[in-house]
């Protein structure tokens, strides 16, 4: 199962290509437009938002609410095309800014926008444009935006829906924003936790840390800057064996960090107990293991993973978010071209966006999950693979 994204944050669509999806899969449009709203909520998000309503635009793949077996071809328009189209034309002039093409639409007068040679700290803008040989840097500010991840949530979207059909639920929740952290242990089961991040501005279970989170938000807004947090992804009812310890790129704990590395603005993961693994003694980390008429542990440090393979408990994983680096109150720069010190400009932006944040983590995980599914009870229909993987809990089960 595999997957690619296309298009650019102010071009007109974004676009996607999910292979490897099974036939007879049920699912509605309603299913993947729920999680991309999702996505968009948040308290401490920016304009774009105001603008941006996303639905996808399914274009193959599924027919009669059932899915094909081919490729699945997504696409999401972007709303705010309206207010670039000239700056992004594929074939026309570029370099145009908004307020110059209303200019333009007034007085018919052509206004060209001097091409963006500013690059800001925290951005691809400099490190891109020297890769890439461009002097105008939104040819990689438009591309390395996080209004990517909007597919990436579309295409978790199916795969949580495969996940559902074997009893498995993946949800995520904030528990820090700022120096504003969730301080108490959480002993709930995974449906509560959904219920309680859903009706949280913050997708925080507690109410008075959401209070408190709120409140840092509003701190910092005040102050023109930005904050980062940590979101925490939580799995149910995964069987023991997905993933593999025979080669490196087969452990599904290296490739679920992986997956949420890959997301804008993430800079550490951890499974289960994570760094603080590295300072307690063994037997206060290792699982010990028990049986009755099943093996079962009464911890879970491992995070659900041991030896690069799922062990049968809940995966736990954690991700941290480094702080949106546009701020209002902008940055020292240097131009690209003059070499010139500047303030680096401002683009629309949130105070901080570490809900929306665990929602596309929610989303790349399900994806990983359900590649690495199909991996050990592959198939090409959802009757085929439903049957190998109830042999295979038949067959774990006489163990």
């Amino acid at each position: 199962m595999r997957y690619l994204t296309a298009g650019e944050s102010h071009g007109k669509a974004i676009t996607t290509i999910l292979e490897g999806i099974p036939a007879n899969l049920e699912i509605s449009k309603e299913d993947i437009d729920r999680e991309l709203a999702r996505r968009q909520g948040g308290y401490g998000r920016g304009g774009r938002m105001k603008i941006e309503t996303d639905q996808a635009n399914v274009l193959s793949g599924i027919r009669g609410g059932k899915t094909l077996g081919s490729p699945i071809t997504l696409q999401i328009e972007n709303r705010d095309w309206i207010n670039w189209e000239e700056v992004m034309d594929p074939f026309g002039d570029s370099g145009y800014s908004q307020e110059e093409l209303v200019i333009k639409k007034e007085t018919k007068i052509k206004h060209v926008k001097p091409k963006v040679t500013k690059p800001r700290p925290g951005h691809a803008d400099l490190a891109g444009s020297l890769k890439y040989n461009h002097e105008d840097i939104r040819n990689i500010l438009e591309r390395a935006s996080a209004r990517e991840t909007a597919m990436r949530v579309a295409v978790g979207a199916i795969a949580k829906t495969f996940l559902k059909n074997f009893g498995i639920e993946v949800a995520g929740h904030v528990l820090q924003v700022g120096t504003v952290a969730l301080d108490k242990k959480l002993d709930m089961e995974l449906e509560e936790l959904k219920v309680k991040s859903e009706g949280s501005p913050l997708r925080c279970v507690d109410e008075e840390t959401t209070k408190e989170m709120i409140k840092e938000i509003d701190r910092c807004k005040e102050a023109g800057d930005s904050l980062g947090g940590i979101f925490e992804i939580r799995t149910t009812n995964l069987p023991v064996g997905l993933g593999s310890h025979v080669q490196w790129d087969r452990k599904l704990d290296a490739r679920l960090t992986m997956a949420l590395m890959s997301i804008q603005a993430i800079k550490g993961v951890e499974v289960g107990l994570g760094m603080e693994a590295g300072k307690r003694w063994g037997s206060k980390v290792h699982d010990e293991i028990f049986y009755d008429d099943k093996f079962y542990r009464t911890t879970n440090n491992a995070g659900g993973i041991e030896g690069g393979m799922t062990n049968g408990e809940p995966i736990i994983l954690r991700a941290a978010m480094k702080p949106i680096p546009t701020l209002y109150q902008p940055l020292s720069s240097v131009d690209l071209e003059t070499k010139e010190k500047f303030k680096a400009s401002v683009e629309r932006s949130d105070v901080t966006a570490v809900p929306a944040a665990s929602v596309v983590g929610e989303a790349v995980v399900a994806f990983e999950l359900a590649k690495t599914f199909l991996e050990k009870f592959g198939g090409d229909s959802m009757e085929e693979i439903k049957a190998n993987y109830e042999n295979y809990l038949a067959m774990v089960k006489e163990r």
